[in-house]
């Protein structure tokens, strides 16, 4: 089977989000697709409660934004295994069952798309409303060490370095440069890490 994305669909692109799917629909390569958090994740954070219900409350709400991103005709799925076609993942069990990562807000939907696609050996697609990552207000077409970056959480980078998860972070509000990049053409964007 050829390669199967994982492509995480940001918060930030929610308006848009079903254009992102057709858009994914259309390339016709496997996908697994990760949900942000989206507007699901503000009432979580004005609750007030510790880390721990924190976390998993705000993976249920990627889990509602799952449900919706299949609203667009993507089967959703709490698998964690390669398919041929395209999928929609429901993240909730798979971090019930494993809990791999911290529960602190330093850890979002990046980091766990991160990790979803390091258990699948697959590249991760970052599909956000920005270009990519800035230093000093520069867009960077590569990062190999760790930096602190507004656009991904605090935790992503050093995962996906450490644990050598080839990454991209291409811009979702810039339709065309999505459907090149899906199809195969190189865009302007950022690589996390030293090969993708």
């Amino acid at each position: 089977m050829e390669d199967c994305h994982v492509i995480k669909i940001g918060g930030s692109v929610f308006d848009i989000a079903e254009n992102i799917i057709h858009a994914i629909i259309s390339a016709g390569r496997p996908a697994i697709i990760i949900p942000g958090g989206g507007p699901f994740i503000g009432p979580t954070k004005k609750c007030g409660t510790g880390d721990e219900e924190s976390h998993w409350m705000a993976i249920a709400g990627m889990e509602q934004y799952g449900w919706y991103l299949s609203s667009f005709g993507v089967p959703a799925t709490d698998h964690l295994e390669l398919l041929q076609n395209q999928s929609i993942l429901l993240p909730y069990r798979i971090m019930r069952d494993e809990d791999p990562l911290p529960h602190t807000w330093d850890v979002s939907s990046d980091t766990i798309a991160a990790w979803l696609a390091w258990r699948l050996r697959q590249k991760l697609i970052l599909v956000k409303s920005v270009d990519g990552i800035f230093i000093d207000g520069r867009l960077q077409s590569r990062v190999t060490v760790p930096v602190p970056s507004r656009e991904v959480d605090p935790c992503l980078i050093p995962f996906v370095l450490g644990h050598k998860v080839p990454t991209f972070l291409v811009n979702g509000r810039k339709r065309k440069r999505l459907i090149s990049f899906l199809n195969g053409v190189g865009v302007p964007g950022t690589v996390i890490g030293t090969t993708f």
